[in-house]
């Protein structure tokens, strides 16, 4: 058992650095097991700190230091001090002057995939948040920027590709088959950005004119073999550096442009300054090896990388809890920009889906802290969905209170005033209050204050005044550390539609229209009141989900069929369908918990027949309505006491009366597939997509039936998104279908790592009596191999995110296998490890047997011998909260 404390660090007690670093020149020569780097620094005091003459503290771990210089005098080790995690200068020169450092590391040995590794003979480097101090000694924090000149040098035949930040300057060849390469990145950044990679990989290039005029080089890297898979990451890019032009004016930077793929690398993607590293999973596409949503994920993820550049880099954090002053923003570029090259209502409604699975659960349970945390152990553990997805609910709130042009003046400014700066949340909210001139005091609660508002909205009609009163109420729950909370200022997008379907006029009782249809909920209790009101309306607030909160209306059946039918919102028209088949799957719980037959609304099988039927809605879209609430989303909506048998049993029967009733429809929408080649184009993912999902209910309905229909279309599928959508339906039968499909798949794409990934995920979502047996079994393949965090997460990340009933098992052996599977990554990849921890998040919710069940697989975890501070942090937060 782990018994000292690491240090917390805190938001109140961030200081200024007192050194700065103004210049790095960085000479590696790369060896397996031995790389020795050489970096000289042009350190200098920072005028901002308030102490003089202080030793000169610079992070580092698990290096071998060989010397340390001062302008060009090597000091003897009575003169610094080497620890676990610092090397400590004693005295330094008062002014200017310039340090040079020699230490040794060893990347075969770096099994975190944290600073220099290497993996599959590739070498390849991960810095954010603290890599850089396993490759040399350097105040590794984001406020120090400076310049970079990189030398490399490695075997030519082994290494031939040598590449790092920047512009390339210079090539040659060395002694002893060696050679080398000089890269210059004269834009200043921090630490986190730096990147090396160098192996035998081949290169796909392309070009890009910027909006000035300037030729951009594009570079993909990636294994040899697989360049014919790059052609969607290219056009992604492309795509990405224009769209950034058109929206935000915002143009590239370098000569060059350059992306690395990976298949070991313990994030999705790393925008390092020129030269972006990807987990491979988002680069590698060709139509028989990627579907559509794998289409998508890269498209999503080249930009969201790419847009960094302005977002992240030209203008970095000051500190890392400013994290979600780059994250978040950067989300909500890469959300428009997936709204505008695919369809704006759907990414609306999949980015809310994921909000609520991911998001909703953190802030609602031991895990949940602020969008701007106030204090952290090891930052790692707050790359979250917080600060991420709720980062970007935020950005897109100041959005919606400033109106389209001020939001983007607001951005102008905050280019212009900070570029080059490492800023703050503090900074970005001025800008916003510059370009509106508004006080966004209280709305600064959103960045301060964890957890999800509940706000209710109540309508009553006064025929006789014609007029309509508006009544909202919000609170706020108290979350661990928070148990006092403020009113926020919550932005309401909302309209009242007529009996012919039609928004009415918003004019207020004092002849006042509602700007832009905008209500601004600030205190605990606000009524509107409308006039000229002559017909009974129906209410559609939280239009476009304007503010991510939990919303009650109070609305019946026959509202909700309406709103489904006519609300020219297509979010709201896709969540009044939510709310009522949530109604319904609660209802149907209740009915199987009293042993009676289970009912579902005629209405609500009408309703979703007239939705499919509509001419012009998108195909995307009504796959969208056909999808119900998923499983964890019940569960998050109870709140407590949860039982996921019962749920899953109740959701089953409706999808089952669902299919039934409409089997004709869903039919003939399955059969329904793009002709000809495949495309990865919007509207024939939207086909495929709702075809799938027609699948998907009528097997609900007809297993046996579509079981084979399944089956021969996998067989006969031409692409990998007509394999896997058959796949995907399958996985959730218990037939021998199923098990035929997945040992052909497995056979057709054996020597396929990503293919294998999918395959891993397939079987995790299987529903088993013997759920975490099975994944034991799988553990066991020969496939398997816990040292490649995807393979993790394909199986053992699946199985506790979307196998709600194997993972929340009654006897405690989801919960076990998967603190087993923690403890075994700890050792190895503690990120990853710590990040597997999250899987628990909502162990809270369920019934007191499995609460007990899943304390007690957190406790080994915590009790384990050595433990890491990453994943020390995050079961010590699960088990130290107490559900409010």
């Amino acid at each position: 058992m782990r018994t000292e404390t690491p240090p917390t660090i805190r938001l109140k007690d961030y200081k200024p650095s007192d050194y700065l670093i103004d210049h790095v020149a960085l000479d590696v020569a790369l060896e397996p097991a031995a790389t020795g780097v050489v970096s000289v620094l042009k350190v200098r005091p920072n005028p901002a700190s308030k102490t003089v003459g202080t030793p000169l503290r610079l992070d580092g771990e698990v290096l071998e230091l060989k010397s340390v210089a001062i302008n060009g005098e090597t000091i003897g080790d009575n003169r610094y001090t080497v620890s676990a995690n610092q090397l400590v200068i004693d005295e330094v020169p008062p002014g200017p002057f310039e340090l040079t450092i020699e230490t040794i590391c060893n990347p075969d040995a770096n099994t975190a995939l944290s600073g220099l590794y290497r993996t599959n003979e590739v070498y390849c480097t991960q810095c954010e948040a603290e890599g850089f101090r396993r490759i040399t000694y350097f105040l590794d924090r984001p406020d120090v920027l400076a310049t970079y000149q990189v030398r490399i040098e490695a075997d030519k035949g082994d290494v031939p590709v040598l590449l790092a930040n920047g512009n390339p300057v210079e090539t040659g060849d060395l002694a002893d088959g060696r050679h080398f390469a000089v890269w210059q990145d004269p834009w200043p950044k921090p630490a986190y950005l730096f990147a090396l990679v160098a192996g035998d990989l081949a290169c796909v290039t392309d070009h890009f004119t910027t909006m000035s005029g300037r030729k951009v080089e594009l570079r993909i890297y990636v294994e040899q073999g697989k360049q014919d898979r790059c052609g969607w990451a290219m056009e992604s890019l492309k795509a990405s550096m224009k769209w950034d032009e058109t929206a935000f004016g915002r143009e590239y930077d370098l000569d060059i442009f350059m992306i690395v793929a990976v298949s070991d690398f313990n994030m999705g993607a790393m925008e390092n300054k020129g030269l972006n590293v990807f987990n491979d999973k988002y680069i590698l596409a060709r139509p028989d090896t990627a579907t559509d949503q794998d289409h998508v994920n890269i498209e999503a993820i080249i930009a969201h990388e790419y847009f960094h550049n302005w977002t992240g880099n030209r203008i970095t954090c000051r500190d890392w809890f400013q994290l979600c002053l780059k994250e978040g923003l950067t989300v909500f570029r890469d959300q428009e920009f997936t709204s505008d090259m695919r369809s704006r209502a759907v990414k609306r409604i999949q980015d809310v889906r994921t909000l609520r699975s991911h998001q909703f659960p953190e802030d609602a349970g031991p895990l949940a802290h602020p969008v701007r945390p106030q204090s952290y152990i090891e930052i790692n553990n707050f790359y979250t969905a917080t600060v991420y997805e709720k980062g970007a609910e935020v950005v897109r709130m100041f959005k919606t209170l400033l109106g389209a042009e001020r939001f983007a003046k607001a951005l102008d400014i905050y280019f212009e005033r900070h570029d080059g700066d490492a800023a703050t949340v503090e900074d970005f909210v001025t800008c916003m209050e510059d370009a509106s001139g508004r006080d966004l005091t209280q709305f600064f609660n959103w960045y301060n204050h964890a957890g999800t508002p509940s706000v209710k909205a109540r309508l009553s009609w006064d025929q006789a005044a014609a007029t309509a009163t508006l009544v909202v109420t919000q609170s706020l729950a108290p979350t661990p550390g928070q148990s006092e909370k403020p009113d926020m200022h919550i932005p309401l997008s909302t309209g009242l539609i007529g009996p012919d379907g039609a928004d009415m006029d918003l004019v207020q009782d004092d002849g006042k229209p509602i700007d832009g249809g905008i209500l601004e909920l600030r205190a605990a209790r606000q009524s509107w009141t409308f006039t000229g009101i002559t017909e009974r309306p129906v209410l559609s607030i939280n239009r476009g989900f304007s503010a991510p909160v939990n919303l009650t209306t109070g609305q019946g059946d026959s509202e909700l069929l309406f709103l489904m039918a006519n609300d020219r919102d297509a979010f709201n028209r896709w969540e009044a369908g939510q709310t009522l088949s949530r109604s319904i799957i609660m209802s149907a719980m209740q009915a199987i918990r009293d042993g009676d037959e289970p009912d579902v609304i005629d209405g609500y099988g009408d309703a979703l027949a007239s939705v499919l039927a509509a001419p012009d809605l998108e195909q995307a879209f009504k796959a969208q309505m056909l999808a119900l609430p998923s499983e964890a989303d019940i569960a998050n909506m109870l709140g407590r006491n949860v039982d996921p048998d019962l749920i899953q049993a109740a959701r089953d029967h409706v999808r089952k009366t669902v299919g039934s009733r409409l089997a004709d429809q869903l039919d003939r929408l399955a059969r329904d597939l793009p002709a000809g080649e495949y495309s990865a184009s919007a509207q024939a993912a939207g086909q495929r997509a709702l075809a799938y999902a027609a699948l998907s209910l009528l097997a609900a309905a007809m297993p046996a039936e579509t079981a084979a229909a399944a089956l021969g279309r996998f067989k006969s599928a031409g692409h990998m998104s007509d394999m896997m959508g058959p796949l995907n339906v399958l996985a959730g039968l218990d037939v021998g279908e199923r098990d035929q499909a997945l040992e052909l798949f497995h056979e057709m794409f054996a020597d396929d790592h990503l293919i294998v990934d999918k395959w891993f995920a397939l079987h995790a979502m299987r529903r088993n009596p013997d759920a975490a047996a099975h994944i034991r079994r799988l553990m066991q393949h020969d496939d398997f191999s816990i040292s490649r965090p995807n393979r993790v997460r394909a199986l053992i990340g699946t199985f506790a995110g979307m196998n709600q009933t194997g993972f929340n098992d009654a006897s405690g052996d989801g919960y076990d296998v998967v603190a087993e599977v923690v403890m075994a990554l700890d050792e190895r990849n503690p990120q990853v490890a710590a990040r597997m921890v999250s899987a628990f998040r909502s162990y809270q919710l369920m019934d007191n047997v499995r609460q007990d069940k899943a304390r007690a697989a957190l406790s080994v975890i915590r009790n384990k011998e050595n433990l890491s501070a990453d994943t020390l942090e995050m079961v010590s937060r699960m088990l130290e909260s107490q559900k409010p």
